[in-house]
């Protein structure tokens, strides 16, 4: 009965990918004009092999002056979970909310990191509430109308 229990392991948390855009330095760089900042996040989830999955999620931060971009950073998170015997109904929830609350720290971190790296104040992504963008994205694709083929 044993092989039937609930299983949800983290088998890795890595740094997927990251990178870094300085298109307009050194002369932005004396600009004394206020910066705007543009976060974009999305997630995604994979399988990869028998009840392991791959889950990401990207962070992209823009930043501008007028129309130049001062900074363009963008990371992906991602993370190997193990979920098996988990009732399929439940397997959204995971993928799209309790996978992303674990793995979303370390972007933070990584992006915050990245930015002081590059010489500039680090940029600090807010909480997310991944259950709330859960329910958005659910809400959303149910008012989508159907694609008949």
């Amino acid at each position: 009965m044993a092989d039937l229990d609930p299983v949800f392991q983290i088998q890795r948390i890595y740094l997927k990918e990251a990178s870094l855009e300085q298109p307009n330095s050194p002369a932005i760089l004396l600009e004394q004009e206020q910066t705007t900042v543009d976060i974009q996040l999305s997630v995604e989830a994979t399988p990869v092999a028998d009840g392991v999955y791959e889950v990401c999620v990207t962070a992209t931060v823009h930043t501008k002056i007028k129309d130049r971009t001062v900074f363009l950073v963008e990371g992906k998170q991602a993370g190997i979970f193990e979920v098996r015997n988990v009732p399929e109904d439940q397997m959204g929830p995971i993928m799209g909310i309790a996978c992303p609350q674990i793995i979303y720290p370390y972007l933070r971190g990584n992006v915050a990191d990245l930015v002081t790296r590059a010489g500039f104040p680090p940029v600090h992504l807010t909480e997310i509430n991944f259950q709330g963008m859960y329910e958005q994205q659910m809400a959303a694709a149910a008012a989508a109308p159907a694609v008949t083929q």
